[in-house]
């Protein structure tokens, strides 16, 4: 027996945020100074660096649960199964359902138990939890999922990643413009067919590294000082991702038994353009070899960075063959990586 993703699905929100609509807005340093650059200087510096031409919203009356229900119903009818065999739903997300013109999360119930409900499961034995992991949430849910199906306690899991980052950025700062909204959804289970999860690495950099990703104040000083935003360092973000990922791609590569010549793709979490390419580069370097072309799918410049969603919602168009010049054939060899806030990292060989 082996663990395999039978089905996939995606809800990608049809409200699209182009970089021209940020020309409008006041940006301000953290000190809540003016920025001496235009908006326009700005906002094509942020494209070369990222990569984002544009992102996507979720509408008013949506939130994170809904999306990452949306995703499940498409997963769960690409696998064909009967959603009262699934023995855990498996929520990653990061600030729970952020309603519209609100400045408070709602955790209760949990997103798994509100798409378990949603999707009208009836089995009680159907486990619904949530993950807070920060973007590699969605990995670190399928690397669970692994390990309950190992263990006999699960043949089939949904694991989801959903989040409205939309709802949780500071106006005022430059890095709202990095943030979207998106949920992705796989069906994992053991099945009698060859492939699937080889190995997998999860690393938690907690000492110096917790707070590269925060909550904070809004950069315009008189705003409420009680209401908080997602703040990053993104300097000690982007080293320490390359200092870390592409080392914990190889500890993960080198124990499947594959070689670095087998990779056929890398989907990497949708953070940041020129941060995803560095640290592929890098991870080829400690082979002493070049990443070849089309190695590593994109899909940040259009879809922006959904945190947990864009590794599930890159591979879901990848399968289905939405994006140009990639494309997946059977016993493929893939990995899955991701960083984000805590710190965490993590990786995933898979055989297609």
């Amino acid at each position: 027996m082996n663990i395999k993703i039978t089905g996939t699905g995606s809800y990608i929100p049809n409200t699209v945020e182009k970089n021209e609509n940020f020309h409008q807005h006041e940006f301000l340093n953290s000190d809540g100074s003016t920025i001496e650059h235009a908006n326009e200087v700005i906002v094509e510096k942020f494209k070369a660096i990222t990569g984002i031409d544009e992102r996507r919203y979720a509408k008013g009356h949506l939130t994170s649960s809904d999306l990452g229900f949306f995703a499940a119903e498409k997963a769960i009818a690409d696998a064909n199964i009967d959603p009262e065999t699934i023995d855990y739903i498996i929520v990653a997300h990061n600030f729970g359902d952020v309603k519209t013109n609100t400045i408070q999360s709602d955790l209760l119930p949990c997103l798994a138990s509100r798409v378990k409900h949603s999707l009208r499961i009836k089995n009680p034995k159907c486990v619904a939890y949530d993950i807070l992991f920060g973007c590699p949430g969605w990995i670190e849910g399928v690397i669970q999922a692994q390990a309950f199906i190992k263990a006999g306690m699960a043949k089939r899991c949904l694991v989801i990643g959903s989040e409205t980052l939309s709802r949780v950025v500071d106006k005022h700062d430059r890095d709202s413009m990095i943030y979207s909204d998106g949920a992705g959804a796989t069906i994992i289970e053991a099945v009698n067919e060859e492939g699937g999860i080889l190995t997998h690495e999860t690393a938690s950099f907690t000492y110096d590294e917790a707070y590269y990703l925060y909550f904070g104040n809004s950069n315009k000083q008189e705003l409420c000082r009680d209401t908080r935003y997602i703040k990053m360092h993104g300097r000690k973000i982007y080293e320490f991702a390359l200092n870390n990922v592409p080392n914990a791609m190889k500890t993960c590569l080198d124990n499947s038994g594959f070689s670095i010549d087998d990779v056929k793709k890398i989907f990497i979490h949708q953070a940041n353009e020129k941060m995803d390419e560095a640290i592929i580069k890098r991870f080829y370097r400690l082979y002493k070899t070049n990443a070849p072309e089309h190695i590593m799918p994109m899909s940040i410049n259009k879809l922006g960075n959904s945190s947990v969603a864009t590794v599930p919602t890159l591979f879901d168009l990848v399968k289905n063959n939405k994006l140009k010049n990639h494309s997946l054939s059977k016993g493929d060899v893939i990995i899955f990586a991701s960083v984000g806030a805590g710190m965490h990292i993590n990786a995933i060989v898979y055989k297609y």
